[in-house]
């Protein structure tokens, strides 16, 4: 995994484990890998880990089984859209906002082009 340097690595670890999630790759109730393995697979310290599963749990995404390990909430894919939601209004909405007013792309124009987005996705 390529870290970026904007955001803390516990919580770019948290997200690419809740995208894990919002893909099916770990379904409501199955149990995610333990701390150790997800270290040994981003190479990071265990306590990183540690500090991006807790917040996880906190968000009510995964739930942690004491002596088993962590486990996808019954709810949890829900909740990690809505935390990848809300990273989006607040990271990247406002940055396409002043981009779109720096270069005088009107809405219609936006709407027409996301309409091809959606379309090229249905082939």
């Amino acid at each position: 995994m390529e870290f970026q340097t904007q955001t803390a690595i516990w919580m770019q670890i948290a997200r690419q484990i809740a995208t894990r999630i919002m893909s099916g790759e770990w379904a409501p109730g199955e149990r995610i890998p333990s701390v150790r393995d997800l270290a040994a697979e981003v190479l990071v310290n265990p306590n990183t880990i540690v500090r991006s599963v807790t917040f996880l749990q906190d968000e009510g995404i995964i739930v942690n089984q004491r002596g088993i390990g962590y486990f996808v909430a019954g709810d949890g894919v829900a909740k990690a859209r809505a935390l990848h939601k809300k990273a989006f209004m607040e990271e990247l909405l406002p940055v396409f906002f002043q981009t779109i007013d720096q270069l005088g792309i009107r809405w219609d124009e936006l709407q027409s082009w996301y309409q091809q987005y959606q379309n090229n996705l249905k082939q």
